[in-house]
């Protein structure tokens, strides 16, 4: 029973995680348009900060609990494919902690990159989801 709330608990903080890490970068392209001190920057300085804060940053503290708990319940330390979804899970992690930064950045008016750029960085949540999903897929297509 323990393992049913484990993986439920898991799912609903990837969920939470994954929507702001696919909503953050979406902000930081309005808010690289936006006049430095304006109005619009402000709002979009509070929304980056609230979002990250109160979502990101605990819903990514649940994944890393309730992850390696159930690789640990469920006897899959050694999957390959279990390291190759800890790989994705790793590099989501550190492009979170590289999202931290740009909040800290745009908070201090300090952005000097163009809107182009973070519509790339957008992209790269997505990626790095897709590849997740399909190492759990493979994951449990192994499990006996």
């Amino acid at each position: 029973m323990i393992v049913l709330w484990l993986k439920t608990l898991h799912i609903i903080a990837i969920i939470a995680f994954m929507a702001g890490m696919l909503y953050l970068p979406r902000l930081f392209v309005y808010h690289a348009t936006a006049a430095k001190g304006g109005e619009l920057s402000e709002t979009l300085k509070t929304m980056e900060r609230r979002l990250y804060k109160a979502i990101i940053n605990p819903a990514i503290i649940v994944v890393w609990i309730t992850g390696p708990l159930l690789a640990w319940q469920e006897g899959v330390w050694m999957s390959p494919w279990l390291h190759a979804k800890f790989a994705a899970v790793l590099a989501l992690s550190g492009l979170h902690g590289f999202f931290g930064r740009l909040v800290k950045t745009f908070a201090a008016d300090a952005n000097v990159r163009a809107p182009r750029f973070y519509r790339i960085l957008n992209e790269v949540p997505t990626i790095l989801m897709i590849f997740v999903v399909l190492a759990l897929v493979g994951l449990s297509m192994q499990a006996p």
